[in-house]
């Protein structure tokens, strides 16, 4: 019989146990067993400091607690913005909350990442002039690091950073930055690592960091591919670009906490561009969100972030990073795809999809059908192991097999079980091609399959090696992308913009393997992969590239161009359309000349939280600026900040009308004059006064209103568009009704 510890025994085991988090006082002051980690939002820094002291925040602090308040920091942000995370227990959170300075404490929550031809299709030649402005520009890339002996990465042809760089880099025995990849921080508020796959460094051993850094801003790099697929000139939006690595996301997700710390010191340490592709499972209020805070504060330095719309699609209402200083990017398929071919033993052949680097060399397998072939004695039935989920096929039944199974998987089932291959049925056509550990094809469209492996009595297949072929399913957005309308402010339309987020070739980390999946042996220096966090780092290198050419525009005026020079999307075969795709597919063939701009600064956002019900108290905290939200002149709905996009939403079935205003500004040439196109359905009405804006000089800005009368739906969208052209430029902007969510 075990021995029984006692209470005092008991109690120093756990105080152990746990002595890296201050879960439980093991002096006996104060019971803190519930504390967490929280993020305390303070807004702006104090009108004339420049930085605060981590002393500033431990005192304030300390005036909460009944303990020592020094061990209960994890983070004191106080370069960009003010606040801080610290170990709290509910009591404590209310207490801060009421004290004055305060403007939001939220958890520390965790978010998950939204996980070569692309640029090419959006209208960027492989030859392309080197450019001096684009070595000046810094991407933060806030993602799981960077593997920097990617030819991705090299430095050579580099000179040194640029000056404004104020950066540092976590260089250790492993890791080493250069002149490509002049920083790299890492971010750690969950304590100790808690997967051996993980490293304290920033070096990537996800994978995901090192190829949304590369897509947004990689060198040059010939006939890469993955294994022959996807083969060509490998290249980012800027290659001439440099990076910044602001390591935040681990196995287990990406902390809150984490995030803020990043944004403070990506905009302390003097990046152009930030991006950041993870998000949550759904919109957050804006001051409880992480993302959207940080970001606000670096578009107060001048500085636009890139965001992923999120992986929660295709439902209404998904779309998870909708501040409007934020570029929201939807997913969307290029010209493109990857075929998998399918031969059953009576001669038979399917196409299917896939990223298939294994070849059976036309070698016939015998075929097993996963409900055929349960793991009993793990207490699965034929229900369970017909679609292969892990852990639900029996090894005897399956190895040496390819399995048919009756939904799309991972793979890890069947690979664990030994099957020598996977044959998945679909219920629609797949536009994304998965990557599985073992050779396996996604096929839809045909009961063909089953037939044959359940009525022959020796049924047989092989699987052949992807091959790439021509698409001509391209420009449309995949199911996983999430979807507007806009939860938190349903008359601001997100995403802003869709670009390429399928089958997307990029830089990997040599630290994991193609899939990360056990028994896959395949490491490659370039995988292919989907996600509205593939979309993002396109926006983000076409909003780098645009900024080279215009270092002084605001970030409204770099979204602007993006979104007003997007080429439109069809609404056929995208049947959600804007809530899809926002203002359509980057175009960088224009971007950098839209003509016209519509620009907004701070305190255009100040009074756009105004009309949003934010009281003058928290506003003056973020912005440092007093303002009156009870002044008319000054409070601002929606619809009326100076967006590229117009959006209204109403109750369903209903009428709505609402008079949008305006500003452009010209960048275009002077004495342009531009004229008023609108293309609308029947259910929507568009008037536009005046119709016709004479600019005599560049830099002038004219204002102007938009009237619109919708017949809403009892769900969904109606749309139109309204366009100002002078016969060179065409500043495209969506219009859109919807039914109020």
């Amino acid at each position: 019989m075990a021995s029984q510890l006692s209470p005092f025994s008991l109690l120093l085991s756990v105080c152990l146990a746990i002595i890296s988090h201050l879960v439980i006082n093991c002096n006996g002051d104060s019971d803190t067993s519930t504390a967490q980690v929280h993020i305390v939002y303070m807004g702006d820094l104090p009108e004339g400091t420049a930085t605060m002291t981590a002393e500033v925040h431990t005192n304030m602090l300390q005036q909460a607690l009944r303990r020592d308040a020094s061990d209960s920091i994890v983070y004191s942000y106080r370069k960009s913005f003010n606040g801080f995370a610290a170990m709290l227990t509910p009591e404590e959170v209310k207490k801060l909350a009421g004290m004055e300075g305060v403007v939001s404490i939220f958890p520390n929550g965790k978010k998950q990442l939204h996980t070569t031809k692309s640029w090419a299709y959006v209208g960027l030649p492989e030859k392309v002039v080197k450019r001096s402005a684009e070595s000046d520009i810094i991407i933060g890339v806030l993602d799981t690091g960077i593997w920097p002996e990617s030819e991705s990465f090299s430095d050579e042809g580099f000179g040194p950073p640029p000056q404004k760089w104020k950066g540092s880099c976590s260089s250790g025995s492993n890791f080493h930055c250069n002149n490509k990849i002049v920083g790299a921080r890492i971010y750690r508020s969950a304590g100790k690592l808690t997967s051996n796959k993980d490293v304290m460094s920033p070096r990537d051993t996800q994978g995901h960091g090192s190829h949304t850094a590369s897509t947004a801003a990689g060198n040059f790099v010939a006939k890469a591919s993955m294994e022959g697929l996807g083969k060509g000139t490998a290249r980012g939006g800027v290659p001439s670009a440099r990076i910044a690595v602001y390591k935040i996301c681990w196995s287990e997700g990406c902390y809150d906490a984490d995030v803020l710390a990043a944004f403070d010191d990506a905009i302390s340490d003097g990046v152009d561009i930030i991006s950041i592709s993870i998000g949550g499972t759904k919109a957050y209020d804006y001051f409880t969100d992480a993302t959207a805070i940080g970001s606000y504060h670096a578009m107060k330095h001048g500085i636009l972030t890139s965001v992923s719309a999120g992986n929660e699609g295709p439902e209404l209402g998904t779309v998870t990073n909708v501040a409007p200083w934020l570029l929201s990017v939807a997913a969307i398929t290029v010209d493109r795809k990857f075929v998998t071919k399918v031969k059953l033993g009576n001669g038979r052949v399917f196409k299917g999809t896939s990223i298939n680097t294994f070849d059976h060399g036309g070698k016939m397998y015998p075929v097993v059908y996963g409900g055929n072939a349960p793991n009993s004695t793990g207490g699965f039935n034929a229900s369970m192991s017909k679609d292969c989920s892990s852990n639900t096929l029996s090894k005897k039944r399956v190895k040496g097999r390819i399995v048919l199974c009756d939904s799309v998987n991972s793979g890890e089932g069947p690979a664990a079980a030994g099957a020598a291959g996977s044959i998945m049925l679909a219920q629609e056509q797949q536009l994304v091609a998965s990557n599985f550990p073992l050779p396996a094809s996604t096929v839809s469209g045909s009961d063909e399959i089953s037939r044959y492996v359940m009525e022959k009595r020796n049924p047989t297949a092989t699987i052949f090696r992807t091959v790439e072929k021509k698409s001509e399913a391209s420009r449309i957005v995949p199911g996983f992308s999430s979807r507007g309308p806009n939860a938190i402010t349903p008359n601001i339309l997100k995403p802003d913009i869709a670009a390429p987020g399928v089958d997307i070739l990029a830089a990997y980390s040599r630290g994991k393997t193609a899939t990360g999946i056990e028994g896959d042996k395949r490491v490659v220096s370039y995988n292919i992969l989907s996600g509205t966090s593939m979309a993002c780092p396109h926006a983000t290198g076409a909003a780098a590239l645009v900024k080279s050419f215009h270092p002084n525009w605001s970030p409204a005026a770099l979204k602007s161009a993006l979104m007003t020079t997007a080429s439109p999307v069809s609404r056929d075969q995208n049947p959600d359309a804007e809530f899809a795709y926002g203002s359509g597919l980057i175009n960088l063939k224009k971007a950098a000349n839209p003509g016209l701009i519509y620009d907004a600064r701070e305190h255009d956002y100040v009074e756009f939280l105004c009309g949003q019900g934010y009281n003058a108290t928290e506003i003056k905290l973020v912005t440092s600026k007093a303002v009156d939200c009870s002044d008319v002149g000054k409070k601002i709905h929606a619809w009326n900040l100076n967006y590229p996009s117009f959006t209204l939403s109403g109750k369903p079935g209903g009428t709505v009308k609402r008079v949008f205003r305006r500003t452009v500004t010209n960048v275009g040439k002077g004495h342009s004059k531009y004229k008023a196109k609108v293309m609308s359905s029947k259910e929507l009405k568009i008037k536009v006064n005046p119709k016709v804006l004479r600019f005599k000089d560049v830099g002038e800005t004219i204002s102007f209103r938009v009237t619109v009368k919708a017949k809403l739906k009892k769900s969904g969208i109606v749309s139109g568009v309204l366009v100002w052209s002078n016969g060179s430029h065409k500043v495209r902007s969506p219009v859109v009704a919807h039914t109020l969510q």
